[in-house]
Order: structure tokens, then sequence, then C-alpha cells
């Protein structure tokens, strides 16, 4: 079966964060658009979870980089979630990490990031 659906995550790569720090902010993020996009397009969830849930991460260098996408995505209809920390251990809290942007059709997430380049 063809991955026709995708889920992107960008994470900020000038926070520093350790690997595992990084890990956890991406798990936030893909869950957290996940649910948005399961509430409303319950379709495009669905089918991105039948066909394997593709994730595709990829790297910004900024807090303003994520409100970009995150208006990208709002622009193109696509469910979205920004990640903003707790602050318990390595960021100050409310530092915004990653954004979730999906899952949709690919088409619809490489109108949003595209150029972006992985992490």
């Amino acid at each position: 079966m063809p991955f026709i659906y995708k889920q992107v995550i960008a994470v900020r790569t000038d926070l520093k964060m350790s690997k595992g720090k990084i890990a956890v902010q991406v798990a936030h993020g893909s869950i957290s658009a996940y649910l948005k996009t399961k509430k409303y397009y319950p379709d495009w969830a669905d089918k991105w979870i039948l066909m394997g849930q593709k994730k595709v991460t990829v790297k910004v260098n900024s807090e303003e980089a994520i409100h970009e996408l995150a208006e990208k995505a709002r622009r193109f209809d696509i469910p979205y979630a920004v990640i903003n920390d707790a602050g318990l251990t390595q960021l100050p809290p409310g530092t915004t990490t990653v954004i979730g942007i999906g899952p949709s059709l690919d088409q619809n997430i490489d109108k949003v990031s595209k150029e972006l380049p992985l992490l």
C-alpha cells in the first residue's frame, strides 16, 4: 500500500535540545496534531493509520519559523499543533519546541514544509 498520507514534525534546532528531549517533543507534536486531525478530518487520520503512519521530521531555526509554518498550515486548512514545553527539565516553561502538521495528503503537507531540511 503506498504512503499517500503523511505527517511532518518540525523541530527547533536553535534550542540545542538533547536527543531524548527532541524525541519527547516530536512525540508530543505527532500525537497532538493527529488528535486534531482525527477531530476535524477523521478520514485523513484513519487512512494515515491504515497506511503505516508515515512521519517526516524536519528542522527549523527559530520560534518565528514554527509560527510561519502554523500560519501556512492554517491557510491550507491542515490541522497542526504547536508544542510549548512545560519547563520541567531543560527549557523554560512555555518554550515553543516543535510543530506537528497533519496527517494529510502528501501534496497538502508539501505545500507547507517541502523546502525544509530533514532533521
